[in-house]
């Protein structure tokens, strides 16, 4: 194990969420309610995922310095840690490990919003594999090959 990792398990750990942070704002009328969705809905996120959890991805080593088995870890603590903030990231099963790894460690350096119910999601899917960030490892590829498929036959 890379002798950084523990610490770095560490201060992941301290990065969770706190749980007091989700008490429930009194109940609004049916008007403030939509009010409130409209404005959440049109505003543009303005703080990243590391100003709320205090973590920053150049903390983190970068994935070549470090074993599939210490990624995993990391991935794993980091996850959780989302998890705490309602946040998760969606990426192609088929993703190189590194990739993974550095995707994820990058969240730190995103605006998002974090809400209090439900869950929000970095997604990097644009529908279109042609255009995919992920290329050969884009999850949408079995479809177009699905597509083309049936219209073979």
């Amino acid at each position: 194990m890379h002798p950084y990792i523990p610490h770095l398990l560490d201060d992941i750990a301290r990065s969770h969420r706190d749980r007091d942070s989700l008490k429930r704002e009194p109940l609004q009328s049916m008007e403030e309610e939509f009010e409130a969705m409209e404005r959440w809905l049109s505003e543009e996120p303005t703080t990243t995922f590391g100003h709320y959890c205090g973590l920053k991805s150049v903390d983190f080593p970068p994935a070549k310095q470090l074993s599939d088995a210490d990624m995993e870890l990391v991935l794993q603590a980091f996850k959780k840690m989302m998890f705490s903030w309602n946040l998760d990231i969606d990426l192609p099963k088929a993703l190189p490990l590194s990739i993974a790894y550095t995707m994820t460690v990058d969240t730190l350096n995103q605006k998002t919003s974090i809400v209090n119910e439900g869950f929000m999601s970095f997604d990097y899917c644009s529908g279109s594999p042609e255009e995919c960030i992920f290329k050969e490892y884009c999850s949408c590829l079995k479809y177009i090959d699905d597509f083309s498929a049936d219209e073979d036959e």
